[in-house]
Formats: structure tokens, sequence, C-alpha cells
């Protein structure tokens, strides 16, 4: 009876229908490897990209997207990775959770500071990032823009690179979002509706926006 539900146990732990990949992993980025020949985006995190730049307490720019990356390929080493995952992101890359024996890799990264908790996706990181951010560790000793944030800047010309704070337009008002707010990652943009980003705390409350509660 003991064995049988030990087995009905560790059926439950993998996702059904999981696709599980395991094996030598080729680093892409911070939140991308490439295992048993397959892309796989990495559950529940997000790295600055690569390009991105951000700066130390001191207010030196550096790439962060490529500190993310060698952070990465630290973790791993030259040891096995395995990954489960049962769904696929837009460019058809299994998004999956990875461990290197019992450590969850996006789980580490997180607590590191060299990853965010993807919050559009997923809260399994949320209290590791809190942690991280806490101890000012990794990218939070300095300062960071919301990868997301830099990716809308591509999406969207007219905002300004070095701006990260979300003016958004809702039924409750107008209210502007900080980066590591509960809501940053999921609020979008859109100027045509008179929404906008900004600068500083400071010039949204004066141009008439109030801050996120949380």
């Amino acid at each position: 009876m003991w064995r049988m539900l030990t087995i009905s146990l560790l059926l439950l732990a993998v996702p059904a229908h999981a696709e599980v990949l395991q094996g030598h992993a080729t680093v892409v980025d911070g939140d991308t490897l490439r295992v048993a020949g397959q892309a796989v985006r990495i559950h529940g995190i997000d790295t600055p990209e690569r390009g991105q730049t951000c700066e130390t307490a001191q207010g030196v720019a550096f790439a962060c997207g490529e500190v993310a990356t060698a952070a990465m390929t630290a973790l791993i080493g030259t040891r096995p990775v395995r990954c489960e995952g049962n769904t696929r992101d837009r460019h058809q890359r299994i998004v999956a959770k990875c461990f290197v024996g019992r450590q969850d890799l996006g789980a580490a990264l997180v607590t590191s500071g060299y990853a965010v908790a993807y919050q559009r996706y997923s809260l399994d990181y949320v209290p590791n990032e809190r942690a991280a951010r806490g101890a000012e560790r990794g990218f939070w000793s300095g300062r960071m823009q919301q990868p997301e944030a830099y990716r809308a800047r591509d999406v969207d010309p007219s905002a300004d690179r070095s701006c990260a704070l979300k003016g958004n337009i809702s039924s409750s008002g107008r209210i502007v979002h900080s980066p590591g707010d509960e809501s940053y990652a999921k609020t979008r943009i859109n100027t045509a509706r008179g929404e906008r980003w900004f600068c500083s705390l400071d010039e949204a409350i004066a141009a008439g926006w109030r801050p996120a509660r949380r």
C-alpha cells in the first residue's frame, strides 16, 4: 500500500503530459537554455535582454544581460540539467522548470538577484525576489529597468528608454506603476489613450497620477 502511495505522489509531482528533457544544457541567455536539442524558456523568471544596460550603485553602466547569462552559466557548470514543462510560448520554446540535481535554477537565479519573478505568468518566485531586493543582491544593488519594460520600448518607439514608470489609466483612475510593483509586469501602456511613461514618481504625481498601492 505504501509503495503504491509513494508512486502516486511521484506521478503527481510531474505535470500531466509534461515534456521532460534531460542532459547537457547550452545557455542561450539568462532565462533560455537548449537542452537535448530543444529551446527551453525557464518558467517564472525574466532576465535583462542582450544589449540592455543596468547601473551599479555608483551609477556605472554595465551590460546586465550578459551578466545574467554568465550567472546562469555558473549555476549549471558542466552538470546535466533536467527540465519539466507542459506548455510552449509564442516562439514555440518549451516553458519549463529546470533543475541541476535538486536545485531549481529559476529560484536560484532570482534569489541571487540576477533575474526577476515574471509575475505576468507566475508568482512562484515572488518571495525569492523580495528577499533579493531586501538584501540588495545582484542587480538590486544598483538600478535595473524591468526586462519587460525594456522590451516594450522596442514596440513603442515614443517611449523614453530611460523612463520606466508606467502611467496607466483605468476605472480606478490615473495610476503610476513603478518597477517591482505587483501589477507592473502586466500593465500595458497605450499612448493613444493618453497613457504615458514617466521618469520619476514626482513627475507622475505632478501630472495627476497617483502611485499604485502595491
